[in-house]
């Protein structure tokens, strides 16, 4: 893909988000006819981001399970940036200026010195689609940073047998899905191997610091005005977000 063309479409989908107005990816997605251009798109809709003051802290990984590949139709998986402008406290509320969010249970990991997990926490990630009724293609959706609009980080993990912790998604209260670490392509740290091996062939590599979500581990749960979404891993480890 020409850089000009990559920077027009990485300009739509931020001016889209800006103006909170949905686009139709078969239409103004049809110039993605790749991964790689797909993530063309994704650096510059990022390097748009951080020019008005965002920081990246991290990454986010795609469909590592079979629960949300399934859901989305695509057959792969994905990584995109995490910006400090994601962040949100745990109990706290979605961006006021998001249109159709969802919400992922996934386990998030801090990256150390030596490129290994130093830390683990539970996590929702948030994710709001540019594209209308969340119907898109694996490279539309990579163009649009895999959809990460924030995510919540709660309290820290056990390290050991993440594959086997179990995870429930709540709304309001309500069982809304369950599954388990394993969803993350048999292991989050499988998954975070993943990542560090994707990153270089995109220009880009894990940093001591770097904090990533390894995947949703259930469906994503749409998050309606005055809904509270909870997940609660293993003995009752809670995360929570909330939409006034």
């Amino acid at each position: 893909m020409h850089p000009n063309r990559a920077r027009v479409l990485a300009a739509e989908i931020d001016a889209a988000h800006l103006r909170r107005r949905l686009l139709d990816a078969d239409a103004d997605g049809r110039d993605l006819p790749d991964l790689a251009a797909a993530y063309a798109v994704q650096r510059e809709l990022t390097a748009l981001r951080t020019a008005r003051g965002a920081r990246r802290i991290g990454w986010k990984l795609g469909y590592t399970s079979a629960a949300m590949r399934e859901q989305m139709r695509v057959d792969a998986p994905n990584l995109g940036p995490l910006l400090d402008s994601m962040l949100v406290p745990d109990g706290g509320a979605v961006p006021a200026h998001l249109v159709h969010p969802r919400a992922e249970p996934e386990i998030a990991v801090r990256i150390g010195a030596d490129g290994e997990p130093v830390e683990v926490r539970a996590a929702l990630e948030i994710v709001d689609s540019v594209w209308r009724d969340y119907w898109f293609t694996l490279e539309a959706n990579t163009a649009d940073g895999s959809s990460a609009a924030g995510v919540v980080l709660g309290p820290v993990l056990p390290a050991d047998g993440l594959d086997v912790l179990a995870v429930q998604v709540r709304r309001n209260g309500e069982p809304a899905g369950r599954g388990s670490g394993a969803a993350a392509m048999g292991h989050p740290f499988t998954a975070l191997r993943w990542l560090a091996g994707e990153l270089p062939r995109r220009g880009e590599r894990l940093c001591p610091g770097d904090l990533v979500i390894t995947g949703g581990l259930t469906a994503a749960v749409p998050i309606e005005p005055g809904d509270e979404i909870a997940a609660v891993f293993g003995d009752g480890t809670e995360v929570r977000v909330r939409r006034p």
